[in-house]
């Protein structure tokens, strides 16, 4: 039995409860969104809300590290979706009222959560979208990772990327977030980060170091940069309408 379809999908920036501050001011700039009510204990919760479309990414403090990303899947039926998780060699870490929080075979944490009627991804801004969360994966678990993520979600098209160490799992339309799978030269804990599909990468990193974030590295096609709260993220070379590259899906 496979698992519920998802109906949607949120991106969520994991950063130290020490520097949530300065993560919420540069998110809603990136984003061109306005922050929710807090929620939780301690406030760690936030959802960034665009006007006139439904949200898909959130912040969260996190307690230790620096922090990174991870997914949530909106879902009709949790419990399902947890139970197909399971079947397929996830773990368990934390049920709550209607929700619960999983670690994937390789050590990635995401969340089965209620679907709510979210359906109208937020729109392009200044020629950015965050539309991916990418997974990076030691050599030595990768395709066990992969294998679990394609069959977790059966509908999403698994596509290879750019590059040999990368494969993509493109949602069905609608969705807002997709998955990159990066295979790692070396084995260590498993992690993610955002990446953000750019018009014009040169562009996007000065408006992005003018909101306070720095560069740190360059790929053939991504700039790796590090946020006022000092979380790392991608801006990379995609088409922000279709989340492939120039030419591609």
């Amino acid at each position: 039995m496979s698992a519920p379809t998802v109906r949607w999908t949120y991106a969520f920036i994991d950063r130290p409860h020490s520097r949530l501050g300065p993560a919420r001011d540069f998110w809603t700039a990136v984003t061109d969104t306005r922050l929710s009510e807090l929620r939780g204990d301690e406030g760690e919760f936030v959802t960034l809300l665009p006007d006139g479309t439904d949200a898909c990414a959130k912040i969260q403090g996190v307690g230790a590290g620096p922090g990174g990303a991870h997914l949530d899947f909106s879902v009709e039926d949790v419990p399902a979706f947890v139970s197909a998780a399971l079947r397929l060699g996830a773990d368990t870490v934390a049920e709550h009222d209607g929700w619960a929080v999983l670690r994937s075979p390789a050590g990635q944490l995401f969340c089965a959560v209620p679907w709510h009627g979210e359906s109208l991804r937020p729109p392009v801004v200044v020629g950015t979208r965050l539309d991916q969360v990418s997974l990076d994966i030691g050599p030595g678990t990768y395709d066990a990772e992969l294998a679990f993520w394609s069959a977790l979600l059966p509908d999403w098209a698994a596509l290879p990327g750019a590059l040999p160490e990368f494969h993509v799992l493109k949602p069905p339309p609608g969705l807002p977030i997709r998955i990159l799978l990066q295979r790692l030269g070396e084995d260590r804990p498993a992690a993610a980060h955002l990446d953000l599909a750019c018009a014009d990468i040169d562009e996007a990193v000065v408006v992005h170091e003018h909101l306070g974030a720095t560069v740190v590295s360059q790929g053939k096609h991504w700039t790796v940069m590090r946020d006022p709260a000092g979380g790392t993220y991608c801006l990379t070379g995609r088409d922000p309408e279709t989340g492939g590259l120039p030419n591609r899906a």
